[in-house]
């Protein structure tokens, strides 16, 4: 699961997974009846389609008689004609629209669900590449899918009717002709039908051949296209610091390299796409003459009228232009079977990624309310095993305790408990989630007010000013107080010392009846940290604690248990049988700061 691999899916398999995402939305039926209407419009379009083919014949039989008495007629038949063709069109742009906004709404849907899963989307920043850009999978991605699957699928709709329709039409007409071979003239039954199914085959063999690259290069593109917008969008959050260390040339450096692989792709991209347009633009071309030369023989023996000739050779563009779909968008079924890989892909990762806490070798249990029990627990490192010094860790309510070690170690023994580390051994039971907050060693601040980051998860009117404005107090950011409402980039504003004040200050704000803190308290001055050990004491005596990493303040804990390597003399593996170091293939992104 560390990297994404979806290129060698069947496609029946990856159109299946993709209408199993359609079919649990809650806009399954909207969907299903829209594509009801577009089939229905279609259909009728495909009908009128026949009508204007049959008008062919009296029209150009009454040019070339130059009845103008006929002529009128047949113009004021074709009116009608285009007019219901033209509100069939409208309808079928509109449904078209709507059907590809309710495609998108559904897979966003589900995806954006899954992905905010509890624990998914850390678990998903560890899977590798594919963990790498799930905003663009979910937001561009799904887009493109969506619009070209209503299009490619609208118009498969309708060149197969087109095609069974016209078919039957091409071979009925094709009936009275004739063909010479020296003195001998002999039937030949759907001649112009043959010739249609053998010119079109042809060409959409060689287009296969020829444009065949392009499903694998489109997926590349998208690729190289994500890996540039997220170093864009990592350059441009951290500028500060380039800008502070003169890095200015090495990142513009890593970004020209990264543009230039975009580019490469882009060039194959379009040289494949040329050799491509030389079929498509031939056979396009070749099908304006090509009917008329197939059916020459027969008009010139006298055996149609020139209006039988035009409407034979509009039924055989109707058949050639049928078969010849698949020719005219090879490159956009190509990018659409990229897109399609890409987004399923995506959904199986997601979905695998549900399970992982199944198989996870360290036990978390939740909902043991009334404390933390940490059970024969070792953390697998790249550093090898760590081991709680205390084999049985109780942690009550009011309970404060320190747990130190190494930073790797801190860092995966924070991410267990939170239950996103299941590299090691033991048990953990642990209260519900929703009752810890865990405050991690780098702070999180929402650009926009101030009181948004105070006050998440709850609404912005959850705490008064006041309350909100003795929060930033106790942990030291009091020239903040009278700007909780003032709309800035405060993720870039406020220094990391700064937010974690700001994470803390929502603590204090939550009361929480858990917190697990990973080095947040690190920074702070000596009168915050007093500040914050009055605040505790007076009023969140019950609050259980659990500190990882050097505790600020040792007089603040009540216990301290380290974390520290196995003994060289210990058994291989935990009494579950559990390998003792972590498998290189396993270790999740060491790029991760929580």
């Amino acid at each position: 699961m560390a990297a994404e691999n979806q290129t060698g899916s069947t496609l029946p398999r990856q159109m299946a997974q993709l209408l199993a995402v359609i079919g649990e939305s809650d806009a399954r039926a909207k969907i299903f009846a829209l594509l009801g209407a577009l089939v229905a419009v279609v259909v009728a379009t495909a009908y009128a389609q026949i009508i204007l083919n049959a008008w062919n014949q009296p029209f150009y039989d009454a040019l070339a008689r130059k009845d103008a008495g006929l002529f009128v007629d047949q113009l004021v038949v074709f009116a009608r004609i285009a007019g219901f063709m033209l509100v069939l069109n409208v309808a079928q742009a509109w449904l078209a629209q709507h059907t590809k906004i309710a495609l998108r709404c559904a897979v966003a849907d589900r995806l954006l669900s899954q992905w905010l899963a509890p624990l998914i989307a850390v678990r998903l920043s560890q899977a590798g590449e594919v963990g790498e850009n799930p905003d663009q999978r979910i937001h561009e991605d799904v887009r493109h899918l969506a619009e070209l699957t209503t299009d490619l699928g609208v118009g498969l709709l309708q060149s197969t009717l087109l095609l069974l329709t016209f078919a039957g039409v091409l071979w009925t007409l094709s009936g009275s002709l004739t063909l010479a071979m020296g003195d001998r003239v002999f039937a030949a039954p759907g001649y112009m039908l043959w010739c249609a199914l053998l010119y079109s085959g042809l060409a959409a063999l060689l287009s296969w051949r020829v444009g065949r690259p392009l499903i694998r290069l489109n997926e590349n593109r998208y690729s190289e296209e994500a890996k540039l917008r997220s170093a864009l969008v990592r350059v441009s959050e951290e500028i500060e610091n380039i800008t502070i260390n003169g890095a200015e040339s090495e990142a513009a450096g890593a970004l020209k390299k990264l543009f230039a692989q975009v580019v490469a792709v882009m060039k194959r991209i379009a040289f494949a796409t040329t050799g491509l347009t030389w079929v498509t633009a031939g056979v396009g071309w070749f099908a304006i003459v090509a009917p008329i030369l197939i059916a020459s023989p027969g008009y010139f023996r006298g055996d149609m009228t020139f209006g039988k000739l035009m409407m034979i050779v509009g039924a055989f563009n109707q058949v050639q232009g049928a078969l010849g779909w698949f020719v005219n968008n090879f490159s956009a079924i190509a990018d659409w079977r990229a897109t399609l890989s890409r987004v399923v892909g995506f959904h199986g990762v997601l979905t695998r990624l549900q399970t992982v806490g199944e198989a996870s070798r360290i036990e978390v249990e939740g909902g043991h309310e009334d404390s933390f029990v940490l059970t024969d627990l070792w953390i697998a490192t790249a550093g090898g095993r760590k081991q709680l010094g205390d084999r049985h860790l109780v942690v009550q309510a009011g309970d404060r305790v320190a747990i130190t070690g190494d930073a790797e170690s801190e860092r995966a023994l924070f991410l267990a408990i939170a239950g996103l580390w299941p590299w090691g051994g033991g048990h953990i039971a642990r209260p519900h989630r929703q009752s810890i907050v865990f405050m991690s060693r780098t702070g999180s601040v929402a650009p926009g007010r101030l009181r948004l980051s105070l006050t998440f998860p709850h609404p912005p009117n959850a705490y008064d000013d006041q309350t909100l404005r003795a929060a930033l107090t106790a942990v030291g950011l009091e020239r903040f107080a009278h700007a909780i409402d003032v709309e800035d980039r405060w993720d870039r504003r406020l220094s990391d010392d700064e937010k974690q004040r700001v994470a803390m200050a929502r603590t204090l704000l939550v009361k929480p009846r858990w917190l697990v803190i990973h080095r947040a308290l690190a920074s702070f001055d000596p009168t915050s940290l007093a500040r914050i050990a009055d605040t505790f004491s007076n009023e969140m005596p019950d609050v259980g604690v659990i500190y990882i990493g050097d505790p600020p303040t040792p007089k603040f804990f009540t216990r301290a248990v380290d974390l520290a390597a196995q003994d060289a003399t210990a058994p291989a593996t935990s009494h579950a049988g559990v390998a003792p170091s972590m498998p290189e293939t396993t270790r999740p992104a060491r790029s991760i700061i929580l």
